[in-house]
C-alpha cells in the first residue's frame, strides 16, 4: 500500500528518530518526497554525471536543465513558485546514482528527479524511485521493454530511433553490417531491435562486438571489422568510448565514404569533443539536430549558447529532450495544482498530469511533441542526419509524421503498457515492470 504524503508528515517525527546516523530507509513503498508550500521553491533533483566517462554528454544535460529552469523562473515560475534544482554529480558511477537518488528523495525531498543517460543508471535508481513513489523524468533514448508508474520519458524508443536508420543505411550503402556497442543493457536490447529491422530490410549481420562501458581500446574490434569488410557500422557505443571509437576508426585507415558509422548517440557535442574530422561523413538518428530550421530552435540555440551554460558550444538531441522535459514538468505541475491545490500535489499526481501534455512548436525546439497518455513515453518525429566537415549535421531523411512510442514493439506477446501497468493479452496487469 502506498503511504500518503499526509501520513508521511504525521509520522515524520518517528522516522526522524529512526534515521540516525544516516538516512532511514523504509522497507515499504510509500509516497516520499516534496512538501510544497505556495510561494516557496519547488525542489527537483538534477542527477547526471559531470565527471567520468559519461560527462560527455551528461554535463550538457545538467547545463541545459539549469537553462530551462532559469527560463521558467524568469517567466514567473510555476504558480508563482520558482523551481530550485538540487544538482548532483553522479560521477559516472552507478552506485553513486542510486545513493544520490535516495538522498534526493529522502533528504532533499524533491518532487521529481531529472536524470540518467544510460539505461544502466536508470535501472540503478528506478527501484528507489518506485519504492518512494517519486517520479523520474528520463530525457534520452532507451530500449523500451519497461512499464513503470514512476517514469516519464521524453527521448526516443527503439521503434522511433533505429527502425528508420537501418533500412536507410542498407538502401544507400549495402546489406552487410557490423554491430559495435558498449557492454550494457541499452546497446544489447537496441541491437535486438536492429536485427529485426535489418532482417526486414534484407540485410546481413557480419559481426557483433561489445566493449566495457568507458573502455577506449578498439584495436581488436577494428581488426574484426577489417576482416569482415561490412558496408557500414551500426554503433551503440556511448560516452568517452564513443569519442575513442570514432578517432581510432579513422586513424586505423577506415573512411566514412567507404564504411560509414550509423550511430544512435554520436551528435553535435560528441563530434565537437572528438574533432569534426573524426565525425564527418557518419550518421546519427535523432529527433533533434542543432541545424533544424525553425524559429523556436533558432531562439533555443542562440539563447543557450550565449548563456552562461553554453560553454561547450553546441546543442544536441539529449539536450533538446532534457529541455523539453522541464516544460513537460511545468505543464504537468500547473495541471496538478489546478486539480488538487498547491500543497496537495504529489509526485504521483505530477506523473498523472503528464498524460497527454503537448509541447507546441513555440516551446519545443524539435517541433510539436506530446506525452503518450498510456505509456508516458513521447510522440516524436524521427530524423536521420549526416555529419558535415564542420561538425554540424545535414538532415537527409525525416519521418512524414509523428511516430507513436511503442515500448514493447518487438515483444508483442508481453502486452500493452497502460498508465496502471503492463496489461497482458489475458487481461492481467503487472506494475513496475523494469
Amino acid at each position: 500500500m502506498k503511504l500518503s504524503r499526509r501520513n508521511f508528515l504525521k509520522n515524520s517525527a518517528v522516522a526522524s528518530a529512526l534515521a540516525a546516523p544516516g538516512i532511514w530507509i523504509p522497507q515499504s513503498r510509500g509516497a516520499w518526497g516534496a512538501t510544497l508550500t505556495k510561494g516557496e521553491p519547488i525542489k527537483v533533483g538534477v542527477l547526471f554525471s559531470l565527471t567520468g566517462g559519461l560527462a560527455v554528454p551528461e554535463e550538457d544535460s545538467t547545463l541545459v536543465m539549469q537553462y530551462a529552469i532559469d527560463e521558467i523562473n524568469a517567466a514567473g515560475g510555476i504558480a508563482g513558485s520558482p523551481i530550485e534544482p538540487v544538482i548532483i554529480d553522479a560521477k559516472s558511477d552507478f552506485s553513486v546514482y542510486s545513493e544520490k537518488a535516495r538522498e534526493l528523495i529522502l533528504r532533499d525531498k524533491v518532487i521529481s528527479i531529472f536524470g540518467c543517460y544510460t539505461s544502466a543508471s536508470r535501472k540503478a535508481i528506478l527501484p528507489i524511485v518506485m519504492q518512494r513513489d517519486n517520479l523520474l523524468f528520463y530525457p534520452t533514448c532507451y530500449e523500451g521493454a519497461e512499464c513503470t508508474q514512476n517514469t516519464v520519458c521524453t527521448g526516443p524508443l527503439a521503434n522511433q530511433h533505429s527502425k528508420d536508420l537501418i533500412p536507410y543505411m542498407v538502401e544507400n550503402f549495402g546489406k552487410k553490417v557490423f554491430f559495435v556497442g558498449s557492454n550494457y543493457v541499452w546497446p544489447k536490447e537496441s541491437n535486438k531491435n536492429a536485427k529485426i529491422w535489418l532482417k526486414n530490410a534484407g540485410g546481413e549481420l557480419l559481426g557483433e562486438e561489445y566493449i566495457p562501458l568507458g573502455d577506449s581500446e578498439f584495436g581488436p574490434v577494428l581488426n574484426k571489422i577489417r576482416e569482415a569488410q561490412p558496408d557500414f557500422i551500426f554503433s551503440t557505443v556511448v560516452g568517452a568510448s564513443d569519442i575513442a571509437f570514432h578517432r581510432q576508426f579513422k586513424q586505423a585507415g577506415f573512411s566514412a565514404e567507404d564504411m560509414p558509422i550509423a550511430s544512435l548517440t554520436t551528435g553535435e557535442i560528441e563530434t565537437k569533443a572528438m574533432g569534426a574530422e573524426f565525425g564527418a561523413g557518419h550518421f546519427l538518428s535523432a529527433p533533434y539536430f542543432q541545424a533544424l530550421e525553425n524559429p523556436t530552435n533558432e531562439k533555443f540555440v542562440d539563447g543557450f549558447l550565449s548563456s552562461p551554460y553554453g560553454k561547450n558550444g553546441a546543442t544536441h538531441y539529449n539536450m533538446a529532450e532534457t529541455y523539453n522535459s522541464a516544460y513537460v514538468f511545468k505543464a504537468a505541475m500547473e495541471k496538478a495544482i489546478e486539480n488538487h491545490g498547491f500543497d496537495e500535489v504529489t509526485s504521483a499526481r505530477v506523473r498523472e498530469a503528464c498524460a497527454g501534455v503537448k509541447l507546441g512548436a513555440d516551446v519545443s525546439p524539435e517541433g510539436e511533441t506530446w506525452v503518450d497518455g498510456d505509456n508516458f513515453n513521447t510522440w516524436l518525429v524521427p530524423k536521420i542526419g549526416r555529419c558535415k566537415s564542420d561538425g554540424s549535421f545535414e538532415i537527409v531523411k525525416q519521418a512524414d509524421e509523428h511516430v507513436a512510442p511503442d515500448p514493447f514493439s518487438i515483444y508483442p506477446d508481453a502486452g500493452s503498457c497502460k498508465s496502471n501497468g503492463l496489461v497482458a493479452p489475458d487481461g492481467s496487469v503487472r506494475v513496475d515492470v523494469i
